[in-house]
C-alpha cells in the first residue's frame, strides 16, 4: 500500500486551516499530519514531524512566507503550494514568494473564502499531489512560477486548433534566418534563466512561452533582461523576432510566430485556453511549426503536464530540430517526458547543456 503524502497547513487563519483539512480528507491517499498558524510553530513542529508538501500564506506574524520559504529551500528543500489572497492585490509580493521556491499558487479571495475553498476542494488536492511528484533536487535553487491551480484543473483541454490551423507553410523554404521557440512551466523561470544567462549577446531569436500568471511575465522578463546579454522582453503584438533577443509571452494572451515579408514577427492574441492553459506551448510551437518549419530548434524543458508536446511533435515533423530537457535535471518532468513518447524529440539532453545546444544550432552544428 502506497505511503500517504503528508501534509502541513501553515496559515494564521484558523478558517484556512480547518476548510483546507477539510478538503484534502476528501483523498485518502492525503494526510494532514499538522497545522500551524505561523511558521515559528511550523518549524518547531517540524523537527519531529516533516510533512511532504506544505501549504503556506504569505502574511503571517512572527515569520512572513516568503522568509519561511527561503528558509525551507536553503535548509531541506521541500514541495511548496502557496494559498494567498497576495496574487490579486499585489503581484510582486505573490512574485517573490513563488521565486523562493514555491511550485504552484492558489489565489484565496478576502471574500467568500470558506465557500471558494469548499468548491475548490477537488483542485486543492490535485495541487498537493502535483507538488508531491517535484523534483526538489533541481528544485533547490529553483524559481518555479506555475498557474493557479484552483482554476487551472478543471479547465477545459482545446487543442491548438482553436488559434489556428495546423499545416505547414509550403511557400517557405529552407533559409539562413532562424530561430529558437523554448516552451516550460512548473520549474521553467529557474531553467529559463540557467540557459538565457549563459547566451552570448549574438544569440538567435528567441520566443518563449513560460506558463505563469498575468502581471508575472513583465516583472520575469525585466529580471531576466537584467541579468542576461541578450535582450529579454514581454512580447507586443507586432515584435520582431531577432538576434539578441528573447521575447516571452505574457500571461493571459497567447503567443503566434508570422512571417512578414522575410521577417519573423509575434502575434499576441487573446483567445481560448489550449491544454487548460494562456499562453500555450502547443500554439506557439504550431505556429513555428507552419511559419518557420526546418528553420527552428523546439526546446521544451521542466513543467507539468503535457502541452508542448503535441506542437513539438508537428515541429519535428516539419524539418525542426526538437530537444527534450532530461528527467534528472527537470522540477517535474511531464511535459519533455509527453514529448518524448510522441517521437517529438531528436535529443534529451540535461539543463546545462541546453545553452551549447543552441549555440551550436546557430552556428549551423
Amino acid at each position: 500500500m502506497a505511503e500517504k503524502i503528508k501534509v502541513m497547513i501553515v496559515d494564521d487563519s484558523a478558517l484556512v486551516r480547518q476548510v483546507v483539512s477539510q478538503a484534502l480528507a476528501i483523498d485518502s491517499g492525503i494526510e494532514v499530519i499538522a497545522t500551524a498558524s505561523d511558521p515559528i510553530f511550523a518549524l518547531e513542529k517540524m523537527k519531529t514531524n516533516w510533512p511532504d508538501v506544505l501549504i503556506v500564506d504569505i502574511e503571517m506574524p512572527r515569520m512572513d512566507g516568503i522568509s519561511f520559504l527561503k528558509k525551507i529551500m536553503s535548509e531541506r528543500p521541500t514541495p511548496v503550494v502557496i494559498c494567498s489572497s497576495l496574487a490579486e492585490q499585489g503581484a510582486q509580493a505573490t512574485f517573490e514568494a513563488l521565486s523562493a521556491g514555491a511550485v504552484a499558487i492558489i489565489t484565496k479571495p478576502k471574500l467568500g473564502l470558506k465557500s471558494f475553498l469548499e468548491d475548490s476542494s477537488n483542485d486543492i488536492v490535485q495541487a498537493v499531489r502535483s507538488a508531491a511528484r517535484a523534483n526538489m533536487r533541481a528544485m533547490r535553487s529553483a524559481t518555479a512560477i506555475a498557474p493557479n491551480p484552483a482554476s487551472a484543473f478543471n479547465r477545459p483541454k482545446n487543442t491548438a486548433d482553436v488559434m489556428l490551423t495546423p499545416g505547414v507553410n509550403r511557400a517557405l523554404e529552407r533559409t539562413t534566418d532562424q530561430l529558437i521557440a523554448i516552451g516550460t512551466s512548473t520549474g521553467g523561470t529557474q531553467a529559463l534563466e540557467a540557459v538565457l544567462t549563459k547566451l552570448p549577446a549574438t544569440s538567435l531569436g528567441i520566443v518563449i512561452v513560460q506558463h505563469m500568471p498575468e502581471k508575472f511575465t513583465a516583472m520575469f522578463a525585466e529580471r531576466l533582461n537584467g541579468l542576461c546579454q541578450i535582450e529579454v522582453l514581454e512580447a507586443k503584438n507586432g515584435d520582431r523576432v531577432i538576434p539578441g533577443r528573447a521575447l516571452i509571452a505574457p500571461g493571459g494572451r497567447h503567443m503566434m510566430l508570422k512571417r512578414s515579408g522575410a521577417q519573423y514577427v509575434v502575434e499576441v492574441a487573446d483567445g481560448p485556453l489550449v491544454n487548460r492553459h494562456k499562453p500555450s506551448v502547443d500554439v506557439l510551437f504550431r505556429s513555428v511549426a507552419k511559419f518557420a518549419g526546418a528553420n527552428a530548434l523546439g526546446i521544451i524543458m521542466t513543467g507539468m503536464g503535457d502541452d508542448g508536446a503535441r506542437g513539438m511533435k508537428e515541429m519535428h515533423d516539419a524539418g525542426a530540430k526538437t530537444i527534450a530537457q532530461d528527467e534528472a535535471s527537470c522540477v517535474v518532468f511531464g511535459m519533455p517526458k509527453e514529448a518524448i513518447k510522441l517521437g517529438a524529440a531528436d535529443q534529451t539532453i540535461p539543463l546545462d547543456q541546453i545553452p551549447s545546444a543552441i549555440v551550436n544550432y546557430g552556428k549551423g552544428f
